[in-house]
């Protein structure tokens, strides 16, 4: 007896974004299973982060598709597909630079409890919130800077508090656009890290440059080139296809 294929949490459909008369993505099938992590990438107009925006709800499609859980999310608002739980990192996730890491991810704490609007609750009820504050700020390694204003942090460890205002959501998927851009080897390293051990019981869709970060971290990996999609499978199976390696030709790690 054969087991059953794993479900796919956000699919997508015939996914087509015209700007002008120029198709930036071409009739794109797209299936993310459910706890996996999984990659687009592509050289440069590649449209990878149109799709992205399109999952996301940042753009509407000309044509085509987009389901989250089986339920039809084409015309859903990007808000309310983030409540839902679907959630762009760095979208939903304000950071105030002069609060600090606990007051950030407090405020983050309050929305998901529906507490931001009602400024009268005591300093009592909202305190009820820290140990599950503390819970997040551990799990994303910033516990020695709980007391420290995000505006103080270095840049990664800010991208690390982006993570865990994010995660103050619960949300089962999360979706990263280039997490590691502008970040040393040394933040990149903490960050994968970050999203690999954050990724256990969620699904994380990412688009994203570094194809060692790929490597390492993804499940999955969607080729794009000029907005159709070229190649799908592990790392392995794309990095050894041949249109992928020519499509490449030229960048970095090609």
């Amino acid at each position: 007896m054969t087991s059953a294929a794993p479900e796919a949490i956000l699919s997508a459909r015939g996914l087509t974004k015209e700007f002008f008369g120029f198709k930036a993505v071409n009739s794109v099938d797209l299936d993310i299973t459910e706890h996996t992590i999984h990659a687009l990438i592509g050289p440069n107009g590649a449209g990878k982060t149109t799709v992205f925006n399109l999952l996301t709800k940042f753009l509407t499609p000309s044509s085509g598709t987009i389901t989250f859980r089986g339920r039809d999310i084409t015309r859903v608002k990007p808000a309310d597909v983030a409540r839902m739980g679907l959630v762009r990192s760095f979208q939903i996730s304000a950071v105030f630079p002069h609060l600090t890491v606990l007051d950030n991810v407090r405020v983050a704490l309050q929305r998901k409890e529906s507490l931001a609007t009602q400024f009268w609750r005591s300093n009592r009820l909202l305190d009820r919130l820290n140990d599950e504050a503390h819970r997040l700020i551990d799990a994303v390694g910033l516990s020695a800077y709980a007391e420290i204003e995000a505006a103080e942090l270095p840049y990664g460890r800010k991208r690390a508090l982006e993570i865990a205002t994010t995660l103050a959501l619960d949300p089962p998927v999360l979706l990263f656009d280039e997490p590691m851009a502008g970040m040393g080897v040394e933040d990149i390293s903490r960050i994968a890290a970050l999203i690999k051990r954050i990724a256990k019981g969620r699904t994380v869709v990412m688009v994203e440059h570094n194809l060692n970060v790929v490597a390492d971290l993804c499940d999955r990996v969607t080729v794009l080139a000029r907005g159709e999609i070229l190649a799908e499978g592990d790392y392995d199976a794309v990095s050894n296809d041949r249109r992928v390696r020519e499509a490449y030709m030229g960048t970095e790690d090609a």
